[in-house]
This record gives C-alpha cells, sequence and structure tokens, in this order.
C-alpha cells in the first residue's frame, strides 16, 4: 500500500515480475502502467510493433511478443536486468497473457510446450489462446507430430483455440497438413493414445468415466422402472453393486464402451453430437465443462441390431485394435475417399441422390473426373471419418500460400461436410483451379446441416479457372446463408487451352435470396458482365458492403445500371468501394453516388477520377459532399489530387456545410508540404468560423511528397494534428519513383 507519488518513481524500476505483481496496486492508486510497458518494448524488443497506433494495451503486448521469443530462441532472458529474476519463470509467467502463437519450422516450439516441466504453461495456454498459426513448416520425424498431436489435442479439443491459421507452405508434407486439418475439425484417432506420454488424455479419462457413470445410472434406473413398485431394497443394492462393477470394467478396459459398441457407427450418424462446443462453443475451464470425446448414442429402448456383417474396420476397432500413427498417409487418402453424404446425418435415399447429382453435374462442383471422390472405405484397419469420434473444433481455418493438390482438397471437403462449427474459411493463393468446386462440394452438403455456422468465405489466387462472376454465382446458389462472400483473382487463366469446362448453366441458374451483407470481387482484368451482377445483387437484400476492384467497365451504360439497381435491390448499402476502376468518364455516376442519402463510407482508389476533369468537376464534388449529412467516411487515395485540389477540399468542412464527414483518405495523391500547410491553414480557418465544432477527425496521409520540406511538413503535422487523428509515413518519394522508373 504505497502513495501513488512513490509508486510512481518505483514502477519503471521494477522487473517484470514485480511490475506485474504491481498492476493491482497502480490501479487503485490511479496510475496506468502502459508508458513502463512501452518502454519495456522498446528497449527490450529494439522494433516498432505493425498497427502500433490501435494498441491498446502495451502489457499483453509486450508479454505475448515475450513468450513467443523465448519459446523460439530468440530472445535472451539475460539480455535486460528487468528479465534476468529468480523469480521469473518466462514461459510460465507470461502465457496467461498469451491469445496467438505462431508455430514455425520444425515445430520445435509444440515439443518444448508438451514437454513435461511445461505442463503448467500448457495448462495456461489451453486456458487463454484463442488463434494458433502455422508459418514455413517442414517435414518432421515421428516424435515431433507426436508432440504436435499432444498439443492439438490440448489447445483445440480441450482448450479455447477458435482460429487455425497456415501460412507459406511451398511444397506441404500431405501427412502433417492433413494431420493439422483433421484435428482442427475436431477429428482425432485416440487409439493412438498420445504415445509420448504413454497413456490417454487425462481430461478424456475423466470423461469418459463421468460419461460411463451416467449411462450406468440410466441403465439403472430403466431397470427399476421395469421392475414392480415393490422391488426390495435388498435387489436395489445388487442393481447398485452391479453398476459399479460396470463402471470398473468400462475403466479399465479400452477407450470407451459407446466407441466399442457394436451400434456405434450406425448411431453415431444418425445423431450428431449433443455438445455445443464441439460446434466451436465456449471454452471449456474444468474437467467438469470438458466436451465429450465421442459422439452419444440416440437414448433409445430399442434393443441394438447385432453387429453381424459389420465391415472389418469396425469390427477391429471394437477389439481396441487403432491404426499405429505410421498408418496416418493411408489414413489421408481414406478420408479422400470418403463420400461427403456419408459424413452427413443419414439422409433418405432420394436426398442422396440429388447431393450425388449435384456434385457430379451441378455448375461449379465437380468432383468430377476425380475417381477417388466416388469411392467408399480404405485399407484394412484404417478408420475413417465416420468412424472417428468428434471433439472440439474451431471455428475459423486461414490457410495462405499452401498449395492444395486435388487429393487434399477431397479431403478438406470430406471434412468440411460435417464441420459444423465452421463459421470463416480462408483459401488464400492455393493453386485450386478446378479443385474449387470440391471445395463447394463439402460446403453445400454442410449447409444443409441443421447446425451449421458457416458465414464467410474467402477465396483468392493467381488465377482463375472461370469468370469471377460465374464463380460467385455458383457460391451463392450453393451456399446461400452466407454473410460474407470475397473473391479475387490477379490474372486470367495462364493457358487459354488449359481452361476448364463450365457448366453452361451455372451462368443461368437462379439465385436464391441469400444472407449477403459483404461482397468484395477482385477482377483480373476482365470486364465486368452486370447481366451476371445485377442478378447477384437483386438477390442479395441484405448486402450492406460491395467492393469492386480491377474491373473493366464495357460501356458507360454497364455503371449506370449498376447504380440503378444498388438503389432500388440493396436499400442497406452502406459502404460502396471502387479499386482500380477507371472512373475518368463516370462524373455523373460518381456524383449520384456522393449523394446517395444511404452510403455512409464511400472509396474511390486509383480511379483516375480527375484523369481528364475540369475545375468545374471538383466544385460540384464538393458541393455535393457538403449537402450530404449522412457520408460519414471518403477516401480518395491515388486520384493525382495534388496541392490544389487537395486545399480545395478543405470546403466540404465550410461555415455553411451541413456535411458530417469524419474521416478523409488522401494518400498516395502528389501532395507537397506547401499544399499539406496551406489546407491545414485553410481547416484552421473554417473551425474559427464554425465556433470550434468540426465532425472532421480522422486524416490518412500515406505515401505523398512529404519529405521534399521536411520542416514545413512538421509545422503542417503539427498544427493538423491539433485538429484531428493524423496517419501518415515516413516515405522516401524518390526512392519510390526510382522503383517506378526501374519497372516502366
Amino acid at each position: 500500500a504505497l502513495p501513488g507519488h512513490l509508486l510512481r518513481v518505483l514502477l519503471p524500476l521494477l522487473t517484470v515480475f514485480h511490475l506485474e505483481r504491481a498492476e493491482d496496486a497502480a490501479r487503485r492508486a490511479g496510475l496506468s502502467t502502459q508508458p513502463v510497458w512501452r518502454k519495456l518494448w522498446d528497449d527490450v524488443m529494439k522494433t516498432r510493433p505493425p498497427n502500433s497506433e490501435s494498441i491498446t494495451c502495451w502489457r499483453k503486448k509486450f508479454l505475448e511478443t515475450f513468450f513467443s521469443n523465448v519459446l523460439h530462441g530468440v530472445l535472451d532472458v539475460s539480455s535486460d536486468w528487468r528479465l534476468n529474476d529468480r523469480h521469473f519463470l518466462p514461459l510460465l509467467h507470461s502465457s496467461p497473457h498469451v491469445s496467438q502463437l505462431t508455430l514455425c519450422n520444425m515445430l520445435q516450439g509444440a515439443v518444448e510446450l508438451t514437454a513435461e516441466h511445461n505442463h503448467k504453461v500448457l495448462e495456461n495456454l489451453a486456458g487463454s489462446l484463442q488463434i494458433l498459426k502455422f508459418q514455413h513448416l517442414l517435414s518432421c520425424d515421428q516424435s515431433v507430430r507426436r508432440s504436435l498431436v499432444l498439443l492439438l489435442h490440448r489447445l483445440i479439443h480441450h482448450g479455447s483455440v477458435s482460429q487455425v491459421s497456415m501460412y507459406s507452405w511451398p511444397v506441404p508434407d500431405t501427412v502433417l497438413l492433413v494431420l493439422i486439418l483433421t484435428m482442427s475439425a475436431g477429428f482425432w484417432r485416440p487409439g493412438n493414445a498420445l504415445a509420448c506420454h504413454g497413456s490417454p488424455c487425462g481430461l478424456c479419462r475423466e470423461e469418459d468415466k463421468a460419461q460411463s457413470q451416467e449411462s450406468v445410472q440410466e441403465g439403472a434406473e430403466r431397470g427399476c422402472n421395469a421392475e414392480q413398485e415393490g422391488s426390495s431394497g435388498e435387489n436395489q443394492k445388487r442393481s447398485a453393486e452391479e453398476a459399479d462393477a460396470c463402471v470398473n470394467s468400462v475403466l479399465s478396459g479400452p477407450r470407451s464402451p459407446l466407441l466399442l459398441s457394436p451400434a456405434c457407427e450406425e448411431t453415431s450418424s444418425e445423431v450428431p453430437c449433443s455438445h455445443t462446443s464441439i460446434q466451436g462453443g465456449s471454452s471449456p475451464h474444468s474437467s467438469s465443462e470438458q466436451l465429450s470425446c465421442h459422439p452419444i448414442p440416440r437414448k433409445t429402448r430399442r434393443r441394438l441390431k447385432p453387429a453381424v456383417g459389420r465391415k472389418r474396420r469396425c469390427l477391429r476397432r471394437s477389439r481396441g485394435h487403432y491404426a499405429d500413427p505410421e498408418d496416418l498417409y493411408d489414413f489421408v487418402f481414406t478420408v479422400a475417399r470418403e463420400d461427403n453424404s456419408g459424413l452427413l446425418d443419414k439422409t433418405s435415399t432420394t436426398e442422396r441422390e440429388n447431393t450425388e447429382n449435384w456434385t457430379s453435374s451441378s455448375p461449379g462442383s465437380p468432383c468430377t473426373g476425380h475417381a477417388g471422390c466416388k469411392k467408399r472405405g480404405g485399407p484394412a484397419g484404417i478408420i475413417s471419418l465416420k468412424a472417428a469420434p468428434r471433439f472440439r473444433s474451431v471455428s475459423t481455418l486461414e490457410l495462405f500460400s499452401i498449395p492444395l493438390t486435388g487429393e487434399t482438397c477431397r479431403t478438406l471437403s470430406n471434412l468440411l461436410s460435417s464441420w459444423v462449427s465452421l463459421e470463416n474459411l480462408v483459401l488464400s493463393y492455393n493453386g485450386l483451379n478446378a479443385n474449387i468446386s470440391c471445395i463447394l462440394s463439402g460446403l453445400r452438403a454442410l449447409s444443409r446441416h441443421p447446425e451449421c455456422r458457416f458465414r464467410a468465405l474467402r477465396v483468392s489466387d493467381m488465377f482463375s479457372h472461370m469468370p469471377c462472376m460465374e464463380l460467385v454465382r455458383c457460391i451463392l446458389s450453393a451456399l446461400p446463408q452466407l454473410h460474407t462472400l470475397s473473391v479475387s483473382f490477379d490474372l486470367k487463366n495462364q493457358l487459354e487451352g488449359s481452361r476448364s469446362e463450365v457448366n453452361p448453366g451455372c451462368s443461368e441458374a437462379e439465385i436464391p435470396e441469400s444472407c449477403l451483407e459483404v461482397l468484395e470481387i477482385r477482377f483480373p482484368r476482365e470486364p465486368v458482365h452486370t447481366a451476371l451482377l445485377l442478378p447477384v445483387l437483386k438477390a442479395s437484400k441484405s448486402l450492406q458492403q460491395l467492393s469492386l476492384d480491377s474491373a473493366t467497365l464495357p460501356c458507360p451504360q454497364e455503371l449506370g445500371l449498376l447504380l440503378e439497381v444498388l438503389k432500388e435491390c440493396t436499400p442497406n448499402l452502406k459502404k460502396l468501394s471502387f479499386h482500380d476502376v477507371n472512373l475518368a468518364e463516370h462524373q455523373k455516376e460518381v456524383l449520384l453516388l456522393l449523394q446517395d442519402p444511404g452510403l455512409q463510407e464511400i472509396t474511390f482508389s486509383f480511379c483516375r477520377l480527375f484523369e481528364s476533369s475540369t475545375a468545374e468537376f471538383l466544385s460540384e464534388i464538393i458541393n455535393t459532399v457538403k449537402r450530404n449529412s449522412s457520408l460519414k467516411s471518403l477516401k480518395l487515395p491515388g486520384n493525382r489530387l495534388g496541392n490544389h485540389r487537395l486545399v480545395a477540399l478543405a470546403d466540404i468542412f465550410s461555415e455553411d456545410s451541413s456535411s458530417s464527414l469524419c474521416q478523409l483518405d488522401v494518400s498516395s495523391n502528389c501532395i507537397k508540404p506547401d499544399g499539406l500547410l496551406e489546407f491545414t491553414k485553410k481547416l484552421e480557418g473554417h473551425i474559427q468560423q464554425r465556433g470550434g465544432q468540426l465532425p472532421f477527425t480522422h486524416l490518412r496521409l500515406f505515401q505523398n511528397w512529404l519529405d521534399q520540406d521536411a520542416e514545413m511538413a512538421q509545422e503542417a503535422l503539427r498544427r493538423l494534428k491539433a485538429l484531428c487523428s493524423v496517419v501518415n509515413d515516413a516515405w522516401d518519394s524518390s526512392q519510390a519513383f526510382a522503383d517506378y522508373i526501374s519497372v516502366m
């Protein structure tokens, strides 16, 4: 209980260990430790973190980064006296603050975290970690893979990880990739028994024990109900003894009687797991709240059918024999050969036929030509997804720059078809080409699941195997429940001859009314066919945000039709963005957009707005924005505003303006220090005329020519920052010009 003034002096002199423990005292004294943690970051990390202006808690930022650096051996705790404290255990004391973690290369971090001496560290991570990332992975041996299995099982199946992301894996190890995907989806073969510790997971054993006791108790109750009401106390005692004996036999036997039940396969396909956390719900905090490690059969009084004629793999499993970890490679292809419909609840024959017909003939969905997609089963003794128990799974999966083969895509498709917790899927630069149809096949099967939560799909790649709008229509036809859809391609298909055949019905199929709220399309320098885009917009009456990037407008009338449909069919549209779309000849349409009372944010990024315009066009823009009280954000990067147009834009905030504009982005607009200073002076004058009231709060100035007169630029920025929040960078315009010349 030190006085506040004394505590203020002591805080910068504390080690990290004691600074952590002084947080509550500082808070009670009304003191913030943020400046101390920020200085600690500067002194120890010696780098400027990205988006530093958005960091709200430097304590968490420092400890989270510190944990990662120590784990990967890039930070020596003896390098700074504030870290070198005998009471301070780096991984243990910083782990409760870690919400995201990246594992790299040979997965040394996974091996370290699963070591026995880091048991408490792993327990802390199970409660705090939300995002698990993998980057630049390499092939690893069996012992490392076992450590990874243990880590994923604890952090995902019995932890709070909700997002798994993988980055930059040019030549992925198929076995390792599918292992991560499968465990992220909540599948795991517990027979492998986490061999690094020689016994199954303790949390799983506790759950098995609790569920076995519950099953026995329910069985005893049913037996009691079947007896006459006058059953003697001796009979009740005998029933209890039998129940205890059953529990003991369960706990001493293989994994779980439910897994070993002869009817396990049919009950698990009939009844989805009843635990909400399997669908990515709240993370567990105690063993009693943990998920069930296996599906619970439907509680019914019917007699179970004998296991006569059961598939051999189920018989092997019933004897407790699981495939060795070395068989995982075979398991990968077993998963790929599973039929999507087999992973869903049992459907009628008609529904299954419809699914297969769609898979083989519907627009945008082959797994056609892939014989493996239609096969079932696998090598003897290899357990398929249909038979594997379900655990908690993540809600977000991201794959960046990882080539996916056809076999891997079919495996992923089968995982997706029953991944009911999945809400967001990002596939970026995976070389999918026609395999995107296989992914859509799995997502369509998932969308039919009654507990499906899938809401956001983002697909980007180098080449498009079909026109963007046709792909968008196919996706929305298959997934009308999507809220966010982003499709982005750099180039058209590399070879015209290699272009895959597209079902002609795709562009003609009627799009059902969708739940789409965000639509982002980056075209590979191809014309925008409004005949395909307009039906998408008409079916998306809930659309709130639309972004069109790198689109070519065949004629001026096309944009007019687009705006007309937006006005009529998307009453909830709030944000509209055009990037790298030539609007030089569309001045009328630009003005119509700026006066739209429904839009709150408009972006014209690198749209060549003023390429062939006159001074009158700029005046019309200013007057239109002044009269629009609903527009909150106007972004004009890359339109060659220059000094004189920037100074003119200050009139948006004149005394007679009714504008509510809060944010203005004028990045990459050839603005020089003298122009910025003149803009600042004019803005100050308008504020004085308005009695100091100005809605304007944010100005973005990235990549302008402010380095040509550093002193004048600093003066302008200093005065601007007294009026609003300014975000800029130290950009070398001369180097940028040299780079531009070098690639001409």
